[in-house]
C-alpha cells in the first residue's frame, strides 16, 4: 500500500515541477532580453519513469531534466521598440520568446488534472488503509 503512496507522491512532485515551469513560461511571455541579450526560451520538462528518491528500479515518475525549446522566436514588427533589430533583413522586428499562451494554458490544465488525479489516488489509498485498520481492530 505504501508503494501506491510513493508512486502518487512522485507524480505530485513531477506535476508541481511541470506547473512551475509552465508558470515561468507564462511569466516570461514578453521578455525580450534574457541570457546573452536573446529572448527568453520556452522551458519544457522531460518526464521519466522511475522514482530515484525511492531507490533504483522503484515505480513512479520524475522530471529528468528541463530543456529549452529550440523553436524559432516570434517576430513582431515594431521599429519603435528598444529591442527592435536595427539592421538586416529583420530590421524593425522585435524577437519575442517562442511561447504560445494557448499551448501553455492547455499544458497547465493537463498538469492540474494530473495533479488532482494523484491527490484522489492518495485519498482513496488513505481511506482503504483506514477501513482495513478498522476491520482488523
Amino acid at each position: 500500500m505504501y508503494g501506491v503512496l510513493d508512486i502518487s507522491t512522485s507524480a505530485l512532485t513531477a506535476q508541481r515541477t511541470n506547473m512551475n515551469t509552465i508558470a515561468g513560461n507564462v511569466a516570461n511571455l514578453w521578455t525580450t532580453r534574457g541570457e546573452g541579450n536573446a529572448p527568453y526560451r520556452r522551458r519544457i520538462p522531460i518526464f521519466k519513469t522511475g522514482n530515484p528518491n525511492a531507490g533504483p528500479g522503484k515505480p513512479g515518475v520524475h522530471v529528468q531534466k528541463i530543456i529549452k525549446s529550440q523553436d524559432p522566436f516570434r517576430k513582431v514588427y515594431d521599429p519603435s521598440h528598444p529591442d527592435a533589430v536595427k539592421s538586416g533583413k529583420d530590421s524593425g522586428y522585435v524577437l519575442f520568446p517562442n511561447i504560445h499562451l494557448g499551448t501553455e494554458m492547455v499544458n497547465a490544465m493537463m498538469a492540474a488534472r494530473a495533479y488532482e488525479a494523484n491527490v484522489a489516488v492518495t485519498e482513496v489509498t488513505k481511506t482503504m488503509a483506514s477501513t482495513l485498520l478498522r476491520t482488523l481492530a
